[in-house]
């Protein structure tokens, strides 16, 4: 995979523009496959997406040079709190593991050179990891920056709706394939996409049904990867952008979350649905016939009725169903996976306390939700600049007066994605790097919702020197 992604980033510097951003958002989709590995660092993989960022990145600095990229990072827009995040991230993974060393003991991972990677209480002190999260955190700049670029210049929202619908055919494709070669016994044509040096769970079940990794290393990766890609996609669907296509992918994405056994997905779907449904009835308040209302509540009003015919046609169904349930979701806190990732988050939130809230410096801890891995690590001060970041990217308006129709849509699909990944990581993320697509996301976001804005804020009508209006 690591030639074939160098293969891909040289011929890339030669193609036009768009094709490395589709090729960018296609790579995140490898989620288990190591370019390479780093031996002076405990055999750390570093993946195919990370890998391909510096030929996106050095693509897009060649065509546009430095103006769009400095853009990316103007005084008060998100790419600055981004910046200064990242920053500050980057100074606590050096001095923070220094300054509280031995003060208290942390959840992180244990690399070896041609073994797996384990996760080990130990006490606090420098690490691999503290330099693996900061490279990770760099790269995530890196391509929210080169991103906003992109659009900075290609003001193009069909080349985001393409690249989201590639990486959904291409991670159902693979989800199709891990369940064939499952049930046939030739999963080894999968592993050119599992190198990564981690510990690999794709070959389990749950309930009767194969727990779908897909691409990943695990069916929880899989589940998060796949649920935001179902957010980005339904929300287009909602916006009216290629209604066929995208409701047809939608619909078998969905299908994969639920096939995928994973409480991930389940309880990402529980809170997904109504916040698509909320940005569907706020985008049709503003823009008459966009974001189909009425089909909405039409499916709420009859979600009771087919609920009630099942369970008095079809009880076992609907009993099997219930144990299903209580083995995916109402059992798991009393599983040994449960009991483990709790462990996690008490660990990491002891950090924070014996830390003084500063936090034991990026990379040190890990958990079991997000908001104690950004606690833990880089403390209140970090924590906050990531909530105004993620802030102002959520406050850039989608209305008809200040964005067309299509890029408005997309906006929204961006933002539904950016918040899917917050959910997901709310609940099980482990580390600080939320993976490139989010912040492909964020800088479709920053790009897209506010070129538009800031051209017709600058505009004002008035009388030219020659007394013509302009």
């Amino acid at each position: 995979m690591g030639l074939v992604t160098l293969i891909v980033g040289i011929a890339t510097l030669t193609a036009p523009v768009r094709w490395s951003f589709i090729i960018m958002t296609l790579s995140t989709v490898f989620g288990a496959a190591a370019a390479f590995t780093v031996p002076g660092l405990g055999g750390a993989s570093v993946l195919v997406p990370s890998l391909f960022l510096l030929f996106f990145a050095a693509r897009l600095f060649a065509a546009y040079g430095e103006g769009p990229f400095l853009a990316a990072l103007a005084p008060w827009q998100p790419g600055f709190f981004l910046l200064v995040l990242t920053a500050f991230g980057v100074f606590t993974a050096i001095f923070f593991p220094r300054l509280f060393q031995g003060v208290t003991q942390t959840m992180t991972v244990e690399r070896s050179i041609g073994t797996h990677s384990l996760i080990a209480l130990v006490p606090l002190r420098f690490s691999s990891n503290n330099i693996t999260q900061t490279v990770y955190a760099i790269g995530g700049l890196i391509c929210f920056i080169a991103t906003f670029a992109f659009f900075r210049r290609n003001n193009i929202p069909a080349t985001f709706i393409n690249g989201v619908l590639v990486v959904a055919s291409i991670n159902l494709g693979f989800a199709l394939a891990d369940i064939v070669t499952y049930f046939t016994h030739t999963d080894f044509l999968l592993s050119f996409v599992r190198t990564a040096n981690y510990a690999l769970l794709t070959n389990a079940e749950k309930g009767g049904l194969k727990r779908i990794s897909g691409t990943f290393p695990e069916a929880s990766a899989f589940a998060d990867f796949t649920l935001v890609l179902f957010s980005i996609v339904t929300s287009l669907w909602l916006g009216g952008i290629r209604s066929a296509v995208t409701g047809t992918i939608a619909g078998l994405l969905l299908v994969a979350l639920i096939l995928s056994t994973s409480a991930t997905a389940l309880v990402g779907l529980a809170v997904v649905l109504p916040i698509l449904c909320l940005q569907s009835f706020l985008a049709a308040r503003h823009e008459p016939g966009a974001g189909r209302p009425v089909l909405i509540v039409s499916i709420l009003a009859s979600m009771p009725l087919v609920i009630f015919f099942v369970l008095i046609a079809m009880p076992d169904l609907a009993h099997n169903l219930r144990d299903f349930l209580d083995e995916m979701l109402f059992s798991k806190a009393d599983s040994q996976s449960g009991r483990e990732r709790f462990m996690w988050n008490a660990m990491a939130y002891q950090a924070f306390v014996d830390t003084s809230g500063f936090g034991a410096g990026l990379g040190s801890a890990r958990a079991s939700s997000f908001g104690l891995v950004l606690l833990s690590n880089i403390g209140i001060f970090g924590t906050l600049l990531f909530a105004v970041f993620v802030g102002r990217l959520l406050m850039f308006d989608t209305r008809p007066a200040y964005l067309p129709s299509q890029q408005a849509a997309v906006v929204r699909a961006a933002k539904a994605g950016l918040i899917t990944v917050l959910v997901s990581a709310a609940t099980s993320g482990t580390v600080y790097d939320l993976g490139l697509m989010f912040y492909i996301l964020a800088g479709s976001v920053s790009a897209l919702g506010a070129s538009t804005q800031r051209v017709r804020a600058g505009y004002r009508p008035g009388l030219s020197a020659a007394g013509e209006l302009r």
